[in-house]
């Protein structure tokens, strides 16, 4: 039974070794040909030319063997035949012309002629052994009986027909020649014992009724035909289907690999490289079979263990910490354990387990160093590390090939195999090629088909609102990493919104992050006051004539919103009261509510018409609860702060924030050599107004006396009530001369606000002046000596008022 194999592309990948088998071979089989050619001898001519042509076609009757580039067929049996009949050179006659047409006859491509001359003569050899093997008891005078010296020549047959095919398919196809004969060729020994008994039955009929008569038995070998066609048929659509079971194993293991490494900004294009690169190196170096195909799957699946990590760590745009590193250390062993559960039919699970292992030892999750790490765990750990460093990361930019290379050459011994990334750097170029000449498989747009039934969800929808439309995506893989991303922004959203109570700083940060979701031209945030939405933070188009709109509840989008406490989607920015020639085309505004109701409206607006979808004004009804409470604390201790440094009865800051500034004044005085004058003011009589008319009116009496001082000061002096009936105003820039020309005004102030709440004037206000450096370098020393002043000018006044009551009298 011959099994000729293609050698078409053995030419490319003969080595010394297999050019000596080849030349053994085909020299050995030469010589028996030539030689039993030279000694041609036939006792039956006719014989010889019935077996010869029933030899043929038996030759003809050929099945493909599954995994090698070979057939079968059952010509075997008239080799037995002539074995026991015929005489040497016919044998080896037989053997020639069955090799000759199982070689040339319907095969799918012209076979190469060194093809066709191995075949001829290893099946030639192994026809000649089996016939010494048949001959040699009696040669030796044994006399065995006819089934077992035919039993003997079949397994001689067998063995020396299949093992120089399997010799030959190892040295050129770079298998195991004995792995090969096992799983290609030893399923057929029954066959070939069937054949022996065919081969004894044919014997006992010849001698029984003549040789013609035996031929009748010879159909029967057709039946060994069909039983290999139907187990070879069989074995055919098992592969099939085993490869098939492969194939979408794997492609389910990539579309894995893509949903999760998505989410870490990972492409199709790094899997696709890495994969290449890795398997690629793998056969350089060697690896074949269950080792080749583990390094396949581990080059996808390698980070699934991320599903483990936190995504704020994992897209972290800066170094790790100790503790976030320890956290990324159990992603190896997670994707082992992930691995071990799906029972792949190759060691996956420990490549996977240590591809962070180092050369030196030095590397996680178990420490191993040099060999004892799986050869396919040091091929990717070097791959992965040369593809990330010439990717763009969250926190760097992508480096050149050259560069990435260099980098990983410059830790070979140290963290990687030498071996492995020597056969990168003398590859990488070539495996760049293979990278950019691949063609990547374009995955169907999923997430751009609507759904055309649900109306909605069995439960309803939050507060009766209408369903969104669906996202529009480019795929699937960028929906993944819109859902990672959305994920990371709204946390760095809580965590920016919960950092400060500075409200100007809270919208600040907020709304920078909100451009990551949400594409915008400007946007304002209001803020309730009283019936009105006062504008606390406005950036982008037209921000200054949006910062200028105060808008009335009920009017125009915002206050439409504030109103009825619902969302607006792509309305029109004209019709907010106000807005006029701008460039904003469309807006999405959603209320800002809490438990004490509507407390503001956040405003996007864009340059386009219908420029926002439904599931933007999704995310901003997520964020706008976060806002709400973040806004609400800022107003509260923006509310408290005034409060500790306000003056409730006049509205005018108290002494803690008169101290404060005053500090601050007298240093920038100092820094630009200007003057600075500090007036201490006393309202004289007013003591007469608690008594007379009660402190509540003394109150209103304090209110107009703040009023009037500030109306009289320019808008950056400073006018502050330090206590009871005292105020203090701060003047920068001015010389103690033209300070003095303020007193006289300071105290018409006084008695303007007696004449106005009384119609008497019995209020005056006694002033004392000190001015920087002149009276003092420090806000303590100029309050001093203003004080001691006014008292002094308070005394004098006093004994005047005196005098005149006197003078009455």
């Amino acid at each position: 039974m011959a099994t000729p194999v293609r050698l078409s592309q053995a030419d490319r990948l003969m080595t010394l070794l297999t050019k000596s088998y080849l030349t053994v071979i085909l020299a050995s089989g030469t010589a028996l040909c030539a030689v039993q050619l030279l000694r041609w001898n036939s006792d039956d001519p006719v014989r010889f030319l019935a077996y010869f042509l029933a030899t043929l076609i038996a030759a003809s009757l050929k099945v493909r063997l599954p995994d090698v580039n070979g057939t079968l067929s059952v010509y075997f049996v008239f080799i037995l035949i002539g074995i026991v009949q015929l005489s040497l050179p016919e044998v080896v006659c037989l053997s020639c012309g069955a090799a000759a047409v199982q070689s040339l006859w319907h095969t799918k491509k012209r076979p190469e002629l060194l093809q066709v001359s191995f075949n001829i003569c290893s099946i030639a050899l192994a026809g000649a052994a089996s016939y010494m093997a048949y001959r040699l008891p009696l040669l030796s005078g044994l006399r065995l009986s006819l089934p077992v010296e035919v039993a003997l020549a079949s397994i001689v047959f067998f063995l020396s027909n299949t093992t120089p095919i399997a010799i030959i398919i190892g040295l050129t196809e770079g298998g195991r020649p004995f792995k090969i004969w096992k799983e290609c060729y030893f399923w057929c020994f029954p066959y070939y014992m069937v054949g022996a008994a065919i081969a004894c039955l044919f014997q006992f009929i010849t001698q029984a009724a003549g040789w013609q008569t035996a031929l009748l038995v010879l159909p029967s070998s057709y039946v060994i035909f069909w039983s290999y066609r139907l187990y070879l048929g069989r074995l055919e659509d098992e592969k099939t289907h085993a490869e098939a079971v492969a194939a979408l194993h794997l492609r389910t293991i990539e579309a894995l690999a893509l949903a999760i490494d998505a989410k870490d900004h990972t492409t199709h294009a790094h899997l696709q490289r890495v994969q290449l690169y890795a398997v690629e190196i793998g056969k350089m170096m060697g690896l074949a079979g269950n080792e080749l195909k583990a390094l396949q799957a581990a080059s996808l699946l390698h980070d699934i263990g991320k599903l483990a990590v936190p995504e704020h760590i994992i897209s972290k745009p800066g170094k790790l910490t100790p503790e976030e590193f320890e956290k990324m250390k159990i992603h190896p062993t997670v994707g082992a354990e992930i691995l071990d559960r799906v029972e792949f039919p190759y060691p996956v699970s420990p490549v996977v387990r240590a591809h962070h292992e180092k050369w030196n030892g030095t590397g996680y999750p178990n420490g191993l160093s040099g060999e004892e790490i799986p050869i396919g765990a040091r091929i990717l750990s070097a791959v992965d590390c040369l593809d990330a460093l010439a990717s763009d990361r969250q926190y760097r930019r992508a480096l050149s090939l050259d560069q990435a290379l260099e980098i990983v050459v410059s830790e070979s011994g140290k963290s990687y195999d030498p071996k492995v990334v020597e056969v990168l750097r003398l590859n990488c170029r070539k495996l760049e090629a293979m990278v950019r000449s691949q063609k990547v498989r374009e995955f169907a747009k999923l997430s751009d088909t609507p759904a055309l039934k649900g109306d909605a969800p069995d439960a309803g929808y939050e507060c009766s609102r209408p369903p969104a439309a669906s996202p529009q995506s480019a795929d699937f893989l960028q929906s993944i990493a819109k859902a990672r991303q959305e994920a990371q922004t709204l946390f760095e959203l809580a965590q920016t919104l919960g950092s400060s109570l500075s409200l100007n700083d809270t919208l600040s940060m907020m709304t920078s992050r909100l451009k990551n979701l949400v594409a915008y031209d400007a946007v304002v945030i209001h803020v309730v006051q009283g019936r009105k939405l006062c504008p606390e933070y406005a950036a982008g188009e037209d921000f200054r004539m949006l910062s200028s709109l105060s808008i009335p509840m009920g009017e125009g989008l915002c206050g439409w919103v504030a109103e009825n406490r619902k969302p607006i989607l792509n309305g029109n920015p004209a019709v907010e009261p106000g807005y006029a020639g701008g460039r904003l085309q469309s807006a999405i505004a959603v209320p800002l509510e809490t438990a004490n109701g509507v407390i503001g409206v956040l405003s996007l607006y864009h340059t386009e018409r219908d420029a926002f979808s439904r599931d933007q004004l999704r995310i901003l009804q997520a964020v706008s609860s976060k806002l709400s409470a973040s806004v609400e604390n800022a107003l509260r201790f923006a509310k408290a702060e005034t409060s500790a440094t306000t003056d409730y009865v006049t509205s005018l800051p108290n002494a803690r924030s008169l101290f404060l500034h005053l500090g601050s004044a007298v240093g920038r005085a100092a820094r630009e050599e200007s003057g600075l004058s500090v007036l201490v003011c006393d309202l004289d009589g007013f003591k007469k107004v608690n008594d007379r008319f009660g402190h509540l009116v003394g109150n209103q009496v304090l209110a107009r006396v703040a009023g009037g001082l500030k109306a009289l000061c320019r808008q950056y002096d400073y006018v502050a009530r330090m206590g009871g009936d005292e105020f203090v105003v701060v003047l920068p820039g001015i010389s103690p001369e033209a300070a003095q020309t303020r007193i006289a005004e300071l105290h018409r102030v006084a008695v303007q606000s007696g004449l106005q709440e009384f119609g008497e004037s019995f209020l005056g206000m006694s002033v004392g002046l000190a001015s920087f450096p002149e009276d003092g370098r420090n806000a303590e020393s100029l309050l001093a000596e203003a004080d001691r002043r006014m008292y002094k000018q308070k005394q004098v006044r006093t004994a005047r008022r005196a005098e005149r009551v006197l003078a009455v009298a």
